[in-house]
């Protein structure tokens, strides 16, 4: 629907998370005029991009009783996409040649500088002040027209409050999918899941298999071969008769899914290869996970899909009460967590009208129809990719009456997904899109975002 001359109404609204989406989340809500107290369980913005040494005592995190470490960043982890394409509309993502030498100008950063740049943006638009650091939500649910929220601080206190809004920003890469691999309960080796995953250090010498060969599994594979002795990777999507050995390292081969895992030690590929292996990595992805979530059954979540939401974002019964940012994947996500949060602060201030409870089922479950119709899994419901992606993000722009994503920044998307599928091993420094970074830099300095473009951008 578009923006409607409604009076705005100004509504008391929580945001669950102070990571990219709960940042950006808050911002859009204050700007229209909604009052906002932002929780979080660590000690500083960022959310998963706030790096710790520290990991899970159990490997694989199956243990619901375990200390939850909400980070997965490895210490080697560079982005996936190029930086410029990475930032919010009006902040973009450049370097920042007046901050200290800690700061990494490459045009795909460290996490580092992933985190320093949301800081930047927490500092830029004051958002820390609305923050509750240390502050762990353990339940949200309705109480008549209004949402309350049981919070429990590092002290160990709980507190309930009421609000008029619940914004759900908590992120879905803590709670790890680990695979299922025949044999598993008997084989003698070490198990471990990517969100354990720090350093290579502790594979020294030892013949690892990598479970998953896309961002994290490409990665950690390649920076294990360093140090491991032998490091193969076991890929659901390849076919089954698949055995390479992968450039960029003398060590690493690529196979199709294991077949099973014995108790000698071995695990047999569907290629039929053997290997002696001494560990196994789960790279395997993330369920989305709410333990904090009552809806008595509502809203629910079956083999990763988040249902029913509108859109990915509003559950029909009970919107505009709760809201979920950030669910959908292979997207921009920065644009996406920016543009999800203008339309939910819009559609709480009353500028913007959802459609009736029974439009949006019957569009929900147009899209369940359609994804069942092309076979895809439940778990791909939240998948965009750089199709859908530009229809998606596009739509919302289109209900809030914002312009769309700019045609640069969906070619630097698809880009940028082309070479990391293709060139896994040099994506990160290898490019042949010089003239979108152009672009962007030309866009940046039309809306005076910046003051110049940097000579080594022109040159």
């Amino acid at each position: 629907m578009a923006p409607s001359c409604s009076p705005v109404n100004s509504l008391h609204v929580a945001v669950i998370g102070a990571g990219a989406a709960g940042l950006v989340a808050a911002r859009e809500l204050r700007r229209e005029s909604h009052s906002v107290v932002v929780f979080d369980r660590g000690t500083e913005v960022g959310g998963l991009w706030v790096y710790t040494p520290q990991s899970e005592p159990d490997p694989l995190s199956l243990d619901p009783a375990r200390t939850v470490v909400h980070s997965s960043v490895y210490d080697s982890l560079r982005t996936n996409l190029p930086r410029e394409c990475m930032g919010y509309s009006d902040f973009p993502f450049v370097p920042r040649p007046e901050h200290d030498e800690s700061r990494d100008p490459r045009r795909y950063p460290n996490h580092r500088e992933v985190l320093a740049y949301l800081r930047d943006f927490a500092r830029e638009f004051k958002l820390v002040e609305m923050v509750r650091f240390g502050t762990e939500v353990v339940l949200v649910e309705q109480e008549g027209r209004k949402w309350k929220i049981r919070s429990r601080n590092s002290d160990g206190v709980s507190r309930d409050e009421i609000f008029d809004s619940v914004v759900v920003c908590n992120g879905h890469y803590t709670e790890p999918r680990v695979a299922q691999v025949p044999g598993i309960d008997v084989w003698p080796g070490k198990q471990l899941h990517s969100h354990n995953y720090r350093v290579p250090d502790p594979f020294k010498d030892k013949v690892v298999v990598v479970i998953g060969n896309f961002a994290s599994g490409s990665d950690i594979s390649r920076d294990l071969t360093g140090v491991a002795k032998e490091v193969h990777i076991a890929a659901r999507s390849k076919p089954s008769e698949t055995y390479e050995k992968l450039p960029g390292a003398n060590n690493l081969w690529l196979h199709p899914m294991i077949e099973t895992a014995r108790k000698d030690g071995s695990i047999v590929f569907k290629n039929g290869k053997v290997v002696q292996a001494d560990a196994i990595v789960h790279c395997t992805g993330y369920i989305y996970h709410f333990p904090f979530l009552n809806t008595n059954g509502y809203i629910t979540v079956e083999d990763n899909c988040v249902g029913p939401l509108y859109k990915h974002v509003f559950p029909p019964a009970l919107a505009p009460g709760i809201s979920f940012v950030g669910l959908p994947w292979m997207t921009l996500l920065f644009t996406m967590f920016e543009l999800q949060s203008k339309w939910v602060a819009a559609v709480l201030s009353g500028r913007v009208t959802l459609p009736s409870q029974e439009k949006m089922m019957e569009d929900t479950n147009a899209l369940y129809a359609k994804r069942d119709a092309n076979g895809f899994p439940k778990r791909y419901t939240h998948r965009l990719g750089v199709v859908a992606q530009v229809d998606y993000l596009k739509w919302i722009a289109d209900q809030i009456g914002e312009p769309p994503v700019e045609q640069w920044r969906n070619q630097e998307l698809e880009g940028g997904y082309v070479r990391l599928a293709t060139q896994p091993d040099s994506f990160r420094d290898k490019w042949d899109d010089d003239h979108l970074i152009v672009e962007a830099y030309e866009d940046f300095l039309r809306q005076k975002l910046i003051s110049a473009i940097p000579s080594q951008i022109l040159g």
